[in-house]
């Protein structure tokens, strides 16, 4: 298997990806084709594919943010049973992620990610690909090491439109293991720059962001 980066809408491995993105993905969670041209281009942007005999069987996309010391999974895609597909992504990431760490000089607090809470979400099959299914990923990022963040979290919708999303839980992996809270503003400094992109948030995430700043630390639960 092999682990192919993309930098640009043209490469025909995108296609794949994005289409295979439209089948596990509710709609507005996938950004429209022709918006992607940016993100790809940005070279804090890593999008990476799992390439089996010439095929899309899985993606990710994370991020790294240097000052902060915390890296971002924007999504991880299992397109297939049975290949080992989630692990290779996992341990390829991982590596990435430790080479960006070490090459800014600061050393990797943890990473985020937001997981879908199976009980909010039971109306959707995620493309029928059984590793998609909610249950068995929260379960295998808790396996990881990710924890929930304890505020009710508001995502803003992908398709700018204003609209919030509340299906889904923010987590931290944190590399230290005996980690047991977040600051505060750590969460919504990377919130904050991390939704930059979308001009129309609801003001329900605004509240959550206020929310954030006016406290000190956000606790890390079991998932």
């Amino acid at each position: 298997m092999e682990y192919r980066r993309i930098t640009h809408i043209q490469d025909p491995l995108f296609k794949q990806m994005h289409t295979l993105m439209q089948e596990v993905f509710p709609a507005e969670e996938v950004l429209d084709f022709d918006l992607w041209k940016e993100p790809l281009e940005d070279p804090g942007i890593r999008v990476f594919v799992a390439v089996h005999e010439g095929e899309v069987v899985g993606a990710t996309e994370y991020r790294y943010y240097t000052d902060l010391g915390t890296a971002m999974t924007d999504f991880t895609i299992i397109g297939r049973p049975g290949l080992g597909i989630g692990r290779f992504l996992s341990r390829q990431r991982q590596e990435d992620l430790v080479r960006l760490a070490q090459s800014g000089g600061k050393p990797m607090i943890g990473m985020f990610a937001e997981i879908y809470d199976p009980y909010r979400i039971q109306d959707h099959t995620f493309g029928g690909v059984k590793p998609m299914d909610p249950f068995v990923r929260r379960e295998v990022l808790s396996h990881l090491g990710y924890r929930r963040l304890d505020f009710e979290y508001v995502h803003p919708s992908w398709q700018n439109d204003g609209e919030a999303v509340n299906e889904l839980d923010l987590c931290f992996m944190p590399s230290d293991e005996d980690m047991s809270a977040l600051p505060s503003s750590l969460v919504a400094d990377f919130l904050t720059r991390y939704y930059t992109v979308l001009e129309n948030k609801p003001d329900t995430w605004q509240r959550m962001i206020e929310g954030l700043r006016a406290s000190e630390r956000i606790s890390l639960l079991p998932i």
